[in-house]
C-alpha cells in the first residue's frame, strides 16, 4: 500500500496506521460477512481505498463539514475518506444492515471517531450536509431524488454543495439535463491502469 503514501505523503502518523490496520480488519470481517467480492480483497487498497481517496485530490474538505455516503455497502468512500479527514463528520447509510455492522465493527477497532453509521432509508434521515458522495449506487437523477433535501444551502467551499460521485463508462446519457455537471478522469490523479475508466463526478445543488 506504499502508493497511498506516495499519492498522500502528508498523512500523520496515525492515519498511515489506520489505513495500514484497514485491510486486516475488513478481511476478517468479510470473511464472515461478505461486503467485499472475494476477488476484489485482494485489489482492496487499489479498488477501494484509493479510489475513495479520489474525493480527497479533487476537493479539500474544511473541518467541520458534513458529508453524505449514500448506499455506502462496506464503508467507500466514506471510511477512507474518514480517516484522512478526521475533522469532517461523515454519515453512512446502507439499507442492508450486515454492511453497517461491519462498518461499525471496524470503525470501532480502529478508533475512528468521526462517522456516524444509519441503516434506514434516506427518507427518515433528518440532516443537513456539505456534499453527498457515492460510489456507483445510483444513477445521479436518483441520486438527487433521494438526497437533494439532505444538501444545505450554506456554502462554504471553494465548490458549492453538491454531489460527488464515482463512476465508470460512459456518461453522456445519465448526465444529459445536468449542464453544470463536470467530469474528472481519475487517470488525472493516478497512473495505475485501473483508473483509466474511472471519473469523478460532481454536480452543484441548484
Amino acid at each position: 500500500m506504499d502508493f497511498i503514501f506516495n499519492y498522500f505523503p502528508n498523512l500523520n502518523h496515525h492515519q498511515k496506521n489506520q489505513f495500514e490496520l484497514l485491510f486486516e480488519h475488513y478481511k476478517y470481517w468479510n470473511d464472515r460477512i461478505n461486503v467485499i467480492s472475494r476477488k476484489d480483497i485482494d485489489y482492496f487498497y487499489l479498488h477501494h481505498v484509493l479510489h475513495s481517496l479520489s474525493i480527497a485530490k479533487f476537493l479539500t474538505l474544511k473541518p467541520d463539514s458534513k458529508l453524505l455516503d449514500v448506499g455506502t455497502g462496506g464503508g467507500f468512500p466514506g471510511v477512507p475518506l474518514a480517516i484522512f479527514f478526521p475533522e469532517v463528520a461523515f454519515h453512512l447509510v446502507d439499507s442492508v444492515g450486515k454492511k453497517i455492522k461491519v462498518i461499525d465493527a471496524v470503525i470501532k477497532e480502529l478508533d475512528i471517531k468521526n462517522i456516524h453509521t444509519y441503516h434506514e432509508r434516506m427518507e427518515q434521515l433528518d440532516i443537513k450536509v456539505d456534499f453527498v458522495v457515492s460510489r456507483a449506487v445510483a444513477p445521479l437523477k436518483t441520486l438527487v431524488h433521494w438526497t437533494a433535501d439532505k444538501i444545505s444551502s450554506d456554502h462554504r467551499h471553494t465548490l458549492k454543495n453538491g454531489f460527488l460521485c464515482l463512476k465508470g463508462g460512459d456518461l453522456k446519457s445519465e448526465l444529459k439535463g445536468f449542464q453544470q455537471a463536470s467530469v474528472t478522469p481519475l487517470s488525472s490523479y493516478f497512473e495505475e491502469s485501473f483508473f483509466d475508466t474511472k471519473k469523478l463526478v460532481y454536480c452543484p445543488l441548484g
